[in-house]
């Protein structure tokens, strides 16, 4: 990030206290620091695809746009008709920015049912909702150049384990061809593991920068992952980890427009 934007106003330091997170920015040196981007390339399909996840190198564990072999998460399940496929919905644009609608945020966020299994159709409703819209106002996304669309991820069984990510590889893919997003946040441990190809905790997988491929042709897309927000509700210790986060997917974001 540059000098000046590190400077936060009074309108962010309000949403940062509203978050419950003690005011501050990572240093130059902390981001520089980051580890060297992870590639997340996918696997055509089954029949193709490589050795499992678990098996191979860091950098070079894959995830597919259309079908891939099980995960070890989805091995562990009970059984087919007992596990959930984890489903992604159609993105929503949250702010238009000033700029084109490419190019912009993707936000990927992990959002369980109401208890009647829907989804408020107000991406900001209820308690999340606003931490999430703090979150981004922190940013100042909502007054930036780029826009910002949001896309909820569930399984398709309250209750039921995450078997089959297939689903949500596929939805993601035509989103993101469609949206061509310059970065992606995957707020929560469904659309992080499925995107990534990953059963490590999200603990493991936040704090750095990856990347998702969503074709063996494409280019790639940088993804930063945290906590998300009906996590931080109950866990309000882990709010400056996430504040963390957002700060790197900011500086990302920068560095790749620039």
């Amino acid at each position: 990030m540059t000098e000046a934007t590190m400077q936060l106003d009074a309108r962010q330091r309000a949403m940062l206290e509203e978050m419950g997170v003690k005011v501050w920015w990572p240093t130059a040196e902390r981001m520089t620091a980051t580890a060297a981007p992870e590639v997340v390339e996918p696997v055509a399909s089954r029949s193709r695809a490589a050795a499992p996840a678990e098996s191979l190198p860091p950098a070079t564990v894959t995830a597919t746009a259309t079908a891939a072999a099980p995960t070890p998460a989805a091995r562990r399940a009970p059984g087919a008709a007992q596990a959930a496929a984890v489903l992604i919905e159609p993105a929503i644009r949250l702010y238009d920015g000033s700029g084109p609608p490419e190019n912009g945020w993707l936000l990927v966020v992990d959002t369980p049912p109401s208890a009647d299994g829907r989804h408020d159709d107000e991406p900001f409703a209820g308690e999340a909702g606003r931490l999430l819209q703090n979150m981004l106002r922190a940013l100042q996304l909502d007054r930036g150049t780029a826009p910002v669309h949001l896309a909820r991820v569930h399984r398709s069984a309250t209750g039921a384990p995450p078997g089959d990510v297939a689903p949500l590889r596929t939805g993601f893919a035509a989103q993101a061809a469609s949206l061509a997003p310059r970065l992606v946040l995957a707020l929560g441990p469904l659309s992080t593991q499925g995107l990534m190809q990953s059963d490590e905790p999200l603990g493991k997988l936040r704090g750095r920068v990856a990347q998702v491929r969503v074709d063996r042709g494409g280019a790639e897309t940088p993804l930063v992952a945290s906590y998300p927000p009906i996590y931080l509700l109950r866990n309000p210790a882990d709010k400056a980890k996430a504040w963390a986060d957002l700060c790197l997917a900011a500086a990302e974001f920068e560095r790749v427009a620039s």
